[in-house]
């Protein structure tokens, strides 16, 4: 661990971070200024030992409490080739909610039968997809997907197996734009409709209904929230089989593991999470003598957010006096529009700096032509000057995933870093890359 004003900010970092002999930043073995003078700037580093100990570690602590778990990462928090590789390699599963994200598991041979397709509003030409590829469970959202994809399964004389995504109607206590379990959402059937939803999927002779699903949101700090779902969508399936004889084979949880970005702010661990959901479920079915489900859950912020780190260089820092020293790197809300979006918080270190204790209080601008583009608002920073290396941990989830190329910038390239060795697995952008899809 370092001095100054990265001790206690190196916690957010990969397990491998640490400081080296010159003051700089170290992941994995690798000198962070010495990648971004190899790679350029912006620049996102994977830590593949951090990904691949965040999945034993999901193994480990759900699986040591329940029999019958299967842990499928959310690949709409980042997934591109390689790391959908290191995923297969690891034995998870892939939730996709597009045919892109397929494509992406398909290019790479990704197991089929660990796939689950969800989305609120999959095209025919999706659903036509993920019954081409035999993906192992399409998660039905609405009541005209439930119509789509009946009529095309029956005409392809398939049977798919399929999940009912459920809005339980509970609070997550998380940021509005990112709560989706509650009954105002886009997303899933509203608990007033599931029984009825139920009924016409096991009516549907071209579709297999072997469970029920639910997503509470994003970054969810609170574990009761998870208890409080269950049991509702339990009492729901006790009464599916009254009434229908509908027997629950699998429960999927959805993910949602908060993620720590700020020293101040601590997520609970995997295992806290493991407990609240397994003694949840063996609760309720023990109480209306359901047998134990397969247990899905899908974490993805939780598995890559950590991870990844963000390289930027410092261009122009603009002091006003008495009010605020602005300093601008050469990346922003086109890599990264959390802060933006959602007013998402995040720690910074000086990478070739780590030693030097904060001299100033400054915000971390981005380069684009929005005032909203920025990074960190008020963060004690050593003196920072332009052609310094900028370092934010936490950028592993949501960044590279929702990354655009807003005034026409590059998308940065990406490294997997291990062992003293980065090889990359994104190339950064061209310009003949933005000008492809044109015509004239």
């Amino acid at each position: 661990m370092g001095t100054g004003h990265s001790e206690s900010r190196l916690m957010l970092f990969p397990p491998t971070a640490g400081v080296n002999e010159k003051g700089r930043l170290v992941i994995a073995g690798c000198d962070a200024v010495a990648l971004a003078e190899e790679f350029g700037t912006p620049l996102y580093i994977f830590d593949k030992a951090a990904l691949r100990q965040k999945c034993a570690e999901f193994r480990t602590e759900f699986g040591r409490r329940y029999g019958d778990v299967a842990i499928v990462y959310a690949g709409k928090a980042f997934v591109n080739r390689a790391l959908a590789l290191l995923l297969k390699e690891e034995g998870l599963g892939l939730d996709v909610v597009s045919g892109g994200e397929l494509s992406i598991a398909r290019s790479v041979d990704f197991p089929m039968e660990k796939i689950y397709f969800h989305g609120n509003n999959k095209s025919a030409e999706e659903l036509d997809m993920a019954l081409e590829a035999k993906v192992g469970r399409i998660v039905v959202d609405n009541f005209l997907e439930l119509e789509m994809l009946a009529e095309m399964a029956g005409q392809r004389g398939a049977t798919p197996d399929v999940l009912l995504r459920l809005t339980p109607d509970v609070d997550p206590h998380t940021h509005k734009h990112i709560s989706t379990g509650i009954v105002d959402s886009k997303f899933g059937i509203p608990m007033a409709s599931a029984g009825e939803a139920v009924a016409r999927v096991m009516s549907a002779s071209s579709l297999d209904l072997i469970g029920l699903q639910f997503h509470l949101g994003s970054q969810i700090f609170e574990l009761e929230p998870y208890g409080e779902a269950i049991r509702v969508i339990l009492d729901l399936a006790a009464e599916m089989k009254s009434r229908h004889g509908f027997e629950l084979r699998e429960l999927d949880v959805g993910g949602g593991f908060a993620v720590q970005y700020t020293v101040d702010v601590p997520a609970p661990p995997v295992s806290d999470y493991a407990e609240t959901i397994v003694a949840a479920v063996n609760e309720k079915c023990r109480e209306h003598s359901l047998g134990l489900p397969k247990l899905v859950i899908e974490p993805g912020r939780s598995i890559v957010g950590r991870a990844g780190v963000a390289l930027y260089e410092v261009g122009v820092v603009k002091e006003i006096p008495g009010i605020r020293c602005y300093v601008s790197v050469d990346g922003g809300m086109a890599d990264n529009i959390r802060p933006a979006l959602y007013e998402a918080q995040y720690e910074a270190v000086v990478a070739n700096k780590m030693n030097e204790k904060t001299a100033r209080k400054v915000t971390i601008a981005g380069k684009f032509c929005e005032s909203g583009d920025i990074l960190i608002r008020d963060i004690d920073l050593p003196d920072v000057v332009a052609g310094d290396i900028l370092a934010v941990p936490d950028c592993g989830a949501y960044c590279l995933a929702m990354g655009s190329n807003y005034n026409a910038s590059l998308k940065p390239a990406i490294v997997l870093v291990n062992n003293g060795r980065a090889r990359l697995i994104r190339r950064r952008e061209t310009y003949e890359d933005l000008l492809r899809c044109d015509m004239l």
